[in-house]
């Protein structure tokens, strides 16, 4: 919560050190991307020049490096394509570049907190700012005073600034769990458990539906109001989304937690890669927060001592959970499973469930199994 004088300042350093990235991450590219102390040689010396403190240019330096490290991996993982999609040539051919204010990152030497006021110190290039205010959520800040550790990100958003504090919080000590509660992810249902549990994806989907038709009256108007009402309204259906799967997460870690259960998942990593869907579903499927989802349960469940493990999808929408039968016929339609094998119905969502339960029971026990010879 800066004052009109410390949000200018704010504003300007970011964007000086953003622009001196971009420049950083130029030399860079020409020189092949080196290692960081080389291209600190490289960068360091007009870094100092332009104004900035040592640390400062420290943490630029080491921005644009790690920025590359993270382009390098997303190539080695085959997240942007195969080696000459038109992607992956884009990312390779030029150097990567920073928006404007895009975030800086602050140690403790450039960034101080003061918890009883309410305030941080903060180095900019017009000097240190000294009491400029912060606000967060009560359990927020009693997060923040026993487990603020490390870097603190600044970061300015439509005129508002924000400090992403790091904080290590221990995780809980983990149980033996009695039993596991298999999750289903999917689009026409975002979740459904093994325990009945079950939410409907009918509402998130119109919701979505209806901001895309919004954005393009708005788009297509191309009036200062029109812009003006865009910009407001931007980011609101992801705030909308990530609040909802918050609310999920929530109750089924809580559920596990009051019956001492594990948490079997899915793993769908690069399924967007493996189905091949018709053009009016790809919307669907691209707007699927199946990953941010799976993130907040993953979290939510460390921080409570839930165990977890994930398992293979493949065959779980498939298979009877009464006998084991496996038939691409089973699943009748998108809502409806009857087994070939022993004639059993059910909801073909709460069935998958079932199946990632028992594979999450497998799963966990043979994490615990031992792998040394027995002694004769």
């Amino acid at each position: 919560m800066p004052e009109a004088e410390q949000a200018a300042a704010l504003s300007a350093t970011l964007r000086m050190v953003n622009a001196l990235a971009c420049w950083v991450s130029e030399v860079a590219f020409a020189h092949g991307v080196p290692r960081e102390y080389e291209l600190r040689k490289h960068t360091y010396p007009r870094l100092k020049a332009e104004g900035l403190g040592a640390q400062a240019a420290q943490h630029t330096i080491k921005k644009v490096r790690d920025a590359y490290t993270t382009l390098r991996a997303n190539i080695g993982a085959g997240n942007l394509g195969k080696p000459k999609s038109k992607r992956r040539r884009k990312a390779e051919s030029k150097p990567i570049t920073f928006r404007p204010d895009a975030a800086q990152p602050y140690d403790d030497r450039c960034l101080s907190w003061q918890y009883d006021q309410r305030t941080v110190s903060i180095w900019t290039t017009e000097g240190r700012l000294k009491g400029v205010r912060f606000v967060c959520s009560a359990d927020a800040f009693k997060v923040l005073q026993q487990y603020r550790k490390g870097e603190s990100d600044l970061i300015e958003r439509d005129g508002v600034f924000y400090l992403i504090a790091t904080c290590e919080v221990p995780e809980a000590q983990t149980y033996e769990p009695d039993g596991f509660i298999g999750v289903d992810l999917g689009i026409v249902n975002i979740a459904t458990t093994s325990t009945g549990y079950q939410v409907a994806g009918r509402a998130l989907n119109r919701y979505r539906k209806r901001q895309l038709v919004l954005r393009v009256k708005l788009q297509n108007k191309r009036t200062k109001s029109a812009r003006r009402r865009l910009k407001e309204r931007s980011r609101r259906e992801a705030r909308h989304v990530r609040n909802t799967n918050h609310i999920i997460a929530k109750t089924i870690v809580t559920e596990a937690e009051r019956t001492s259960a594990g948490i079997s998942l899915e793993d769908l990593k690069g399924i967007r890669q493996r189905v091949r869907l018709r053009k009016p579903q790809r919307v669907a499927l691209h707007s699927w927060s199946f990953a941010q989802l799976a993130g907040f349960i993953v979290y939510k469940a460390k921080r409570a001592g839930v165990p977890l493990v994930f398992v293979e999808p493949a065959y779980t929408s498939q298979t009877c959970a009464e006998c084991g039968h496996v038939d691409k016929r089973n699943r009748v339609d998108q809502g409806l499973f009857i087994c070939r094998g022993c004639g059993v119905v059910a909801h073909a969502d709460r069935n998958a469930s079932y199946n990632i339960a028992t594979r999450g029971v497998r799963v966990w026990n043979a994490g615990r199994e031992s792998r040394v010879p027995a002694i004769r």
